[in-house]
């Protein structure tokens, strides 16, 4: 009796308290997670063009797709570019003037600019 009379304040407690923050951080991990995977997508297309000149238009279009899902999304496409370009700044040696250029078409992709921006003429239109 007494685990029956438990368990009915303990559903009655559980309804009444406020999911929603349990529910948001749910969410954003949810969109963090598609946000990557649009993320490796992107990347996944550029290596697959292979096109001279859409370096980017993939990095814009990337941030902007993940940032699509809402804060996770953009926070992942954020991290995930940041580490990105470190590493790239840090170990390819392409200079700091490709780093600026990759993290201006990052944040302009994040923040909901149209990626077409930095799209090159003549990239088939698959992608």
């Amino acid at each position: 009796m007494r685990l029956i009379v438990c368990l009915v304040l303990l559903s009655v407690l559980c309804a009444s308290v406020d999911m929603s923050p349990l529910r948001e951080g749910g969410k954003f991990v949810l969109d963090a997670l598609g946000g990557a995977r649009d993320m490796y997508r992107a990347y996944q297309d550029m290596r697959e063009a292979n096109y001279k000149g859409a370096d980017k238009y993939f990095h814009a279009r990337g941030n902007y797709d993940a940032a699509q899902r809402g804060p996770g999304g953009a926070w992942a496409a954020k991290v995930i570019s940041d580490a990105r370009e470190k590493w790239q700044s840090d170990v390819s040696g392409r200079g700091a003037e490709d780093t600026r250029a990759d993290q201006e078409a990052n944040a302009w992709g994040r923040n909901g600019g149209d990626p077409n921006r930095y799209r090159p003429r003549g990239l088939p239109s698959k992608y």
